[in-house]
Order: structure tokens, then sequence, then C-alpha cells
């Protein structure tokens, strides 16, 4: 293989890096880092980015940081740090660092001191609001703040004191000083200190002045030894102003910022704002709601790291934004889920099924395969006696043509059992099926010489007589489509649980721990909830089998 060939492997972000170690930029190893703020959950939307710059380190041999972006005291709290960390072991990647922002708190005012002495920075009087009036617009350049030629002097003095505490919130903030009528927002005196009377969950009372984002990454990158800051597109007119910090504090060798396209979904929400909104307005029952797509969720409705990451790899990295189908995420799961779920009975609307004929109190034990697709599952045993549930939907009295399920005078098979036919039914007083008897052909066990005869509808059951009660959660996307949605609260999918009690499942699930999952067959995939114990099963839905990308990707 060319190089030629080698390239076209590679992504664009890819690409760079070869360019800039080849071209001497930059010599040693590659080093990246995932810098999330712990105001919130991750969701899927973070899983590209961490795949992306923990993915890279691991290709390069390089090295990968996870660092804190904690410059808001009152949004962040250990709660948030303690849930990212778990959320990233459990995708499977390991920091070279931790570390946080907050630790680079006392450096980075000593470079706002530097940009103040280099005419570079001043301390500006004027409102958030009268901020906002002065930018400008995007046609219309902005006015200089009445503040904006103080003297080195004055503003050396003020900054002193805001770090001191003298003054209330929103009194005064440091803005740098660039350039009012540059046609990049961004550029225009941005706002790099304000004053923030709050307890820090990391440096507690010691600050009350905190650095803006804009102003603080790229020197946390710079002193960390960032080579490559990867980050979302929405920061591609960020990367000036990333570029002057680093040049005005007079860093050399300064990282590279490369901006990717970020995940967006189909009726999935990815802003931590709303998410947040969702749990604390009660919405879902918290950050790890099997609806949300936080990777908790994700992880809690019984999602794969492995799926996931597979979903990140598949999707690519791209320069544009673009809507991903979430169906391409669901394929991933059930690729990975086929090879690992044992696949059991459980009757999730079930009816009764008494076989007449069958002897009383006999009680047989099948042997029955884990998975036809995985030999090495082995084997299980499941009982088989008189008296059995099946599904509600697997019987109807006038059934139209087509129907290969049971109905009277119908055969049926039941899996890894008999063949039964209908012979009659009970109902009660409105009509609703509440019995049906059946016969069975006793020569007809599914295994046994001679038990080859066809019937067009198998069944799956479980024996009324040694099963376990379950309740089962049916999940559904949290959002409507949001293409005909303009409000958040409208968006919301009346139906995204749908919550059955007293299903009948195998006994053997008794023994299922939080997060073991399972193929309920003809029913989908699903996960032991972390509330699910041996006397309150309790089971959520996590995928369908009907996988829709899998068809569409074949077209």
């Amino acid at each position: 293989m060319n190089d030629t060939e080698i390239m076209k492997d590679k992504n664009f972000i890819e690409e760079e890096i070869d360019k800039d170690f080849a071209s001497g930029r930059y010599v040693g190893k590659l080093y990246t880092r995932f810098p999330p703020e712990p105001n919130g959950y991750l969701h899927i939307g973070h899983a590209k980015a961490i795949c992306i710059n923990f993915g890279l380190a691991e290709k390069y041999e390089g090295m990968c940081n996870l660092r804190f972006d904690d410059t808001n005291p009152e949004k962040e709290s250990d709660e948030y740090v303690q849930a990212i960390k778990r959320d990233i072991s459990w995708l499977g990647f390991k920091w070279n660092k931790l570390l946080f922002a907050s630790n680079y708190f006392e450096q980075m005012y000593e470079y706002a001191l530097l940009l103040i002495k280099k005419g570079k920075a001043y301390v500006c009087d004027l409102s958030a609001e009268d901020i906002k009036k002065y930018r400008g617009t995007l046609t219309e350049p902005g006015m200089n703040s009445p503040y904006r030629d103080r003297s080195i002097e004055e503003n050396m003095d003020l900054f002193l004191r805001m770090k001191n505490g003298e003054f209330p919130d929103g009194a005064r903030v440091l803005r740098a000083k660039i350039d009012m009528a540059s046609p990049n927002m961004n550029l225009r005196d941005p706002v790099i200190y304000r004053i923030i009377h709050a307890t820090h969950h990391n440096t507690g009372d010691k600050w009350c002045i905190y650095p803006m984002y804009d102003y603080a990454h790229p020197i946390e990158d710079a002193i960390e030894g960032i080579t490559h800051s990867l980050c979302s597109l929405e920061f591609e007119d960020h990367r000036p102003l990333y570029d002057w910090v680093l040049r005005e504090i007079e860093i050399e060798n300064p990282p590279r910022q490369i901006e990717f396209a970020r995940l967006n979904m189909t009726r999935t929400i990815m802003s931590k704002r709303y998410l947040k909104k969702l749990v604390d307005e009660k919405y879902v029952i918290g950050w790890d709601d099997p609806r949300m797509p936080t990777l908790s969720g994700l992880r809690r409705r019984g999602y794969t790291p492995e799926s996931i990451r597979d979903f990140c790899s598949r999707i690519g990295v791209a320069k544009a934004n673009s809507l991903v189908d979430s169906a391409i995420l669901d394929h991933c799961l059930r690729e990975d889920l086929k090879g690992k779920a044992k696949r059991v009975m459980a009757v999730l609307r079930p009816v009764k099924l008494i076989i007449d004929n069958y002897e009383d109190g006999k009680t047989e034990m099948l042997e029955i395969e884990n998975n036809q697709e995985v030999p090495e599952m082995g084997f299980r045993k499941i009982s088989f006696s008189k008296e059995l549930y099946i599904e509600q939907d697997d019987f109807m009295i006038d059934p139209p043509k087509k129907f290969f399920r049971l109905s009277p005078g119908k055969e049926v098979r039941l899996k890894n059992a008999y063949i039964i036919k209908c012979e009659s039914y009970e109902t009660d007083k409105d009509g609703n099926v509440t019995v049906i008897h059946c016969t069975y052909d006793e020569n007809s066990k599914s295994g046994e010489e001679g038990a080859n005869r066809k019937v067009k509808g198998t069944l799956h059951w479980v024996n009324a007589n040694d099963c376990a009660d379950a309740t089962i959660r049916l999940y559904d996307y949290l959002l409507e489509d949001e293409a005909t949605k303009t409000d958040f609260d409208k968006m919301l999918n009346e139906n995204s649980i749908i919550t059955l009690e007293k299903c009948k499942v195998e006994k053997s699930l008794m023994d299922s721990k939080p997060e073991d999952k399972f193929q309920f067959l003809r029913e989908g995939y699903f996960c032991a909830d972390k509330d699910s114990k041996a006397n309150n099963l309790i089971f959520n839905r996590i995928v369908d089998l009907k996988d829709t990308w899998a068809k569409i990707s074949k077209q």
C-alpha cells in the first residue's frame, strides 16, 4: 500500500496530525485531552468527542488527559465529576492525567496581569447588557467601551481589588483589548474574567473571580503540553481568540485547535441545559433514566460500551454538521448483543393455556440452547407442564388470513416443545379470552425422531407453575418528531414508557443481576434494571428485534 492509499484510510484530523509531526511542528508523541465541564452528565454526543480524543491517543500511542473545565462554580459539582469519570471508564478508556482547570487559576491570574501590563486587557464597568449593545452586529462594527483606555496602573489596581472581593457580582469584568471592528464577533474585546461570589467544588472560597472558557482553555492546553486541541465545530469561530491568547501570553510552540462536526441524532436531545431541565422538572426520574441519551441512561437501559464505540466509528469524523439516524446506534447494539445475550422466554401480556390431554402433575425438563448462534454459550433446562402462559396477541378467535399463530382448530408449535391444537377457550363477561384449552401431539416433541411434522406458527411460552413475575418497561424515543415541533415541552413523547406489571418470565431470570442482558424471544433485547431483585424483577427493553437500519443500508 502506498502513501496515497494510506491517507485515504485516514480521517481529516489524522491527516493534519501526520502533517504536523512530519513538518517538525511537534516532536515526541501526540497529546490530546477531553475537557468536559462538570455541569451535567455526559450524553451520547460526548461519546463521539471521547472516542476521537482517547481513540487518536491510542492509535498514535500518545496520551490523553481528562480535564474538567470547571470555571463556572454556580453550575458545577463533584457529583458531575464522579459521574463523568465513571462514564469514561465504562466506555473503556483510560486517561493519562486527571486534571482540573481550577488547578491553574493562579497561573491564569498571572497571565491576566501580563496582558494588562502589555496593554492587552482592561477592566470594564459596563453591564452585561451594555457590553452586548456596544459589541455591534454581524454587519456593523462595535463601539469602544468608555473604560477601554484606562491606564495600566488603574487596571492593575481594579483587577487586584476584583480578586480581593471588593466588588459585587457583575460590577466589573476584565476584557481582552483586541478589535471592536473585527468581523469575528469573538474578537470584539471579549470578557476574560468576571466576578462570581460562589463556593467552588474544588477551590472552595479561595477565588471570587473566574476566567471565561475562551481565555482559560488555551492556557490549560498550553500548560499541559497538549499538541492538538480537538473540539466540536461551534468553536471554529473561537479559534482566532484561542490563538490570540496563546500568542499574547507568549507561549512557544502552542497547541493547534482542530474542529470536527458534533453529533446530532434524530429524536435525541443534545443539550445538557435541556437535559437538566428534564431532570429538574421531573419529566424523567433522573440523569440515568433509561430514556435519557446520557451515557448513564444508556447504560441503565442496556446499551453496551462496545456498541457505542462501534457507532462512533461508523459515523466517522467529518468537517460539516449532519443529522445521524438513531437507528444506526440501535443497529450497532443489535450487532453486539446477538453474540452476547442469552435467549430466553418471557410472556409480556400473559393468557393461560391448558393442555387438556397432558398428564396432571407431570413436569418435563427441556434442554435448550442459550444462543443458537453462539454454541459455546451452552444449554439450560426449563420446565414444561400442563398449564402454560402464552402472549395474548398469539391467539385470535376469528383471525384474518395469514395469521399463523393460535386460533380455534389450528395447530402451532410451542418453542422447543410440542405441537398443540386449540380445542376451545373461555372468556370473561367482557369477551376477553381468559383460558385457552388445547391438546398436544405427544409424538411431536422437538428434537426427537419423527417429530419434524411441519406447522407454520411457533410460539414462545413459560410454565405457569414454574415461572416468575416481572415488571417490564417498554421504552420509545423521549421526543416526538422534532421537525414538526417548536415548544420544548410539546416535543416530549407521552408514550416514551409503557410499564407492564405481572409479566411472566423463565424462573432462571430470578438469578439475573443489574445490567445483565437477554434476548426475550420474539420480543427484543432486555436488561435487568439496577432496582431489580430476585423478589422484584424489573427489565428494561433496550431495543426491539426489528432492525430498520440494516434493511436501509443494504438498499
